[in-house]
């Protein structure tokens, strides 16, 4: 659901961390804007509530010009993983250009993934939005605590999905840039089928996500 003006030359990007309460979408934002460099992220909003730690919050609204001098603004959010809080999970999925669904990979955790995951399929579809059509990503979160899922298992469930699946621990901060990155590459695609990037506006992949990911230090 691209926000495009061609006039303006100007083009808006939403993506959405969406998973259960306690999985860690939190946490991955707050480890992406520290480790996203500081002329390529915007200020962070977040908005607490007592029993669910960030309703949402407006993060990284990256500015890049494309050699055609299109400018592709980005915007990333998660959504409450309380459900109670389930119309605004509707609310800020709408309109997106792509989902990464935050697991827990605690053994105890598996059947809140799997409610919730049914839950973001059936609020894609209340907004329109086909979740075989939707760049998506699966990052199984917490890897490094004791009595996780194993990789051979997520492997076989996951596997013949065809979602691309990531790995990572937020706290610790590996897989948080990588998991962005597996969206970015898939969302690029999709708005590359559609406003040819590449042969209209001289953008290609590469540059799309290296201008995206740029890291402190690197």
């Amino acid at each position: 659901m691209i926000e495009y003006d061609a006039e303006q030359k100007r083009m808006v990007l939403k993506l959405v961390y969406y998973g259960p309460a306690m999985s860690g979408k939190t946490t991955n934002l707050l480890k992406l804007h520290d480790l996203i460099t500081q002329e390529g992220r915007g200020d962070l909003m977040v908005l607490d509530t007592t029993d669910d730690r960030t309703i949402f919050f407006d993060l990284l609204p990256f500015f890049l010009v494309a050699p055609s001098g299109l400018k592709i603004k980005v915007k990333v959010y998660t959504v409450p993983g309380q459900v109670r809080h389930d119309a605004t999970r509707k609310a800020v999925l709408q309109r997106a250009d792509g989902v990464v669904f935050v697991a827990d990979s605690q053994l105890a955790e598996a059947a809140n993934n799997f409610e919730s995951f049914d839950n973001l399929e059936k609020n894609l579809a209340f907004v329109g939005i086909d979740i075989e059509k939707v760049p998506l990503v699966v990052q199984f979160n917490k890897r490094d605590l004791k009595n996780v899922v194993s990789e051979e298992e997520i492997a076989r469930v996951w596997g013949p999905t065809g979602i691309p699946v990531a790995s990572a621990s937020a706290l610790e901060g590996w897989g948080v840039v990588e998991t962005f990155t597996k969206l970015l590459e898939l969302t690029y695609a999709a708005i590359d089928r559609k406003y040819r990037l590449l042969e209209e506006h001289g953008l290609d992949a590469a540059s799309f996500v290296r201008k995206m990911t740029s890291v402190e230090g690197s």
